[in-house]
């Protein structure tokens, strides 16, 4: 029994849309949810916040497990473009990843457990910055979750490219784990006229951006791939004064942590090789934060896809691994579960400016996930 009705939640998805925060600056969209959440039945249901997060606890009539279904509340520093009367009202921010689509549905779910008490017991765990600051990771740590930890935790991502509501998952990874790789060159400035007396930086650099090419070329698995993309570059400050300094900036992303950890290490040994051949100084900052690999749990993703492809109505795609991140692996390295897709048939990209997700993928979404909740209920033993 879901309360709030396919109209009642666009309505919420659009309010939620014009509303976009930064990652742990979520304090509106914080509030909006919490108005929602207390407008449910609160017989069953325990509410704490930490910071801008929001755990919600529904109480099961046996309690033996407990089920967590996670969602992200965080928009993008994007500037929307969308034309849409219920753009964003925030300068400069945006839903562009789709994570009021994300929050939409997890309401949408609570909305039908709090209106007919489970078996065993709920979490759902509103959390802020996974964009920006690895928010899964820093609501895992603070010890929020300790009392309510899950025994199991599902999360969904919205995906433009498959129909409206199909889903999509796969066993093993579904999201790439990232790394954010930040190189500074300190070298020696001078005059154009006399290359001698300096140490270019920009020379030094330019090396360094072919060589750090060569990794995914030359030191990974063409089979198991990886990703370097140094997408920023800044030297020098006119045509005629040699660069004494250099910034670099730019990521990898690997679909295991094996491989993700063989990549930076290549990164360090390049760094420091050319630290050494050119006599400059380098400065190397290797950060990964919470966003680990997205690598589905077995035997629930087993279960979850055979569940999806028995359902009628759905429409259950299996899809290929993506080499985009999402803190959420964070979260299924200490809990076990599965992150899937639900497609909102758009033609522009997450984070795209003019992403507009098609709405009719909430409803459908959650014909789809609200009876696999319930079967996982019904499951009193693992």
């Amino acid at each position: 029994m879901q309360l709030l009705t396919e109209a009642q939640l666009i309505t919420i998805r659009r309010q939620l849309h014009q509303i976009p925060e930064i990652g742990l600056e979520e304090h509106e969209t914080q509030a909006f949810l919490l108005q929602q959440i207390h407008q449910l039945p609160q017989d069953f249901l325990t509410i704490k916040t930490h910071d801008t997060a929001i755990l919600v606890r529904v109480q099961g009539k046996i309690g033996q497990r407990t089920i967590g279904y996670r969602t992200d509340i965080d928009g993008l520093p994007v500037t929307e473009a969308t034309g849409l009367p219920y753009a964003s009202k925030h300068p400069g921010k945006m839903h562009a990843c789709g994570h009021d689509i994300h929050m939409t549905v997890a309401l949408g779910l609570l909305s039908s457990f709090a209106a007919q008490q489970p078996e065993n017991n709920f979490v759902f765990i509103f959390q802020p910055a996974e964009e920006n600051a690895s928010g899964g990771k820093r609501l895992y740590e603070s010890g929020a979750l300790n009392e309510w930890l899950p025994d199991e935790i599902y999360g969904l991502h919205d995906n433009p490219q498959l129909p409206t509501g199909a889903i999509g998952c796969r066993m093993g990874t579904l999201f790439a784990g990232t790394c954010e790789i930040h190189i500074t060159l300190t070298g020696k400035s001078g005059h154009a006229a006399y290359p001698h007396l300096a140490n270019d930086m920009v020379v030094v650099g330019a090396e360094l951006v072919t060589q750090l090419q060569t990794i995914v070329s030359r030191n990974v698995d063409p089979i198991e791939g990886a990703v370097v993309t140094l997408g920023h570059f800044n030297a020098g400050t006119t045509m005629n004064v040699i660069a004494g300094t250099a910034q670099i900036d730019g990521t990898i992303r690997a679909l295991t942590q094996k491989m993700n950890r063989h990549v930076q290490e290549r990164v360090r040994q390049i760094v420091h090789g050319l630290e050494a051949m050119y006599q400059c100084q380098a400065d190397l900052k290797l950060e990964q934060g919470g966003y680990l690999p997205v690598e589905n749990n077995p035997e629930l993703t087993a279960n979850f896809i055979d569940f999806m492809k028995q359902a009628p109505d759905v429409n259950f795609i299996e899809t290929q691994p993506a080499m985009t991140g999402e803190d959420f692996g964070f979260l299924l390295s200490k809990i076990p579960g599965t992150m899937f897709w639900l497609g909102v048939d758009s033609p522009y990209a997450l984070h795209s400016d003019h992403m507009a997700p098609h709405e009719a993928a909430i409803q459908i979404g959650l014909n789809a996930i609200e009876p696999f909740l319930r079967y996982r209920d019904g499951q009193v033993t693992h």
